[in-house]
């Protein structure tokens, strides 16, 4: 059975002693190491979130570079184009006009022939009929 004498308060004295040295010793340490391990964490957390949002804002600015970078490269070569259609027209329009002048000059120099010909011709046109009415007449003339 249970005695209520002077050993049950000994007891509970020796209990909260116990209490009181296991707080001091143990307890406080161990919730102090959980505490700085809980801030510890918590840091790295914001740390971590941190980097997240540095990593999105980076993300946003390297896809608005690379869709800016696409507008001018579609830009560029857009005006690349034009430029080259340009030089072709010149190109084209220098070759005609070289043609042109080449066909002009031929058809001078066909015109020219034609004309030295034409009083080679016209020069021997004399003989020539002299010659044809003696062979049609059979007789000189």
């Amino acid at each position: 059975m249970l005695n209520i004498d002077y050993t049950l308060l000994i007891q509970i004295a020796n209990f909260l002693i116990l209490l009181f040295l296991l707080n001091i010793i143990a307890y406080r340490p161990i919730r102090g190491i959980l505490n700085r391990r809980k801030e510890e964490i918590s840091s790295f957390e914001d740390i971590a979130q941190d980097w997240r949002q540095k990593a999105e804002r980076f993300k946003e600015e390297l896809e608005e570079n690379i869709s800016e970078t696409r507008k001018d490269g579609l830009k560029e070569k857009g005006d690349l184009k034009d430029e080259g259609v340009e030089r072709e027209r010149a190109m084209l329009q220098k070759a005609y006009s070289s043609v042109e002048d080449k066909l002009r000059q031929s058809r001078a120099e066909i015109g020219d022939s034609v004309s030295q010909v034409r009083h080679a011709l016209q020069a021997d046109l004399e003989g020539f009929s002299r010659d044809l009415a003696e062979k049609i007449l059979g007789r000189g003339l």
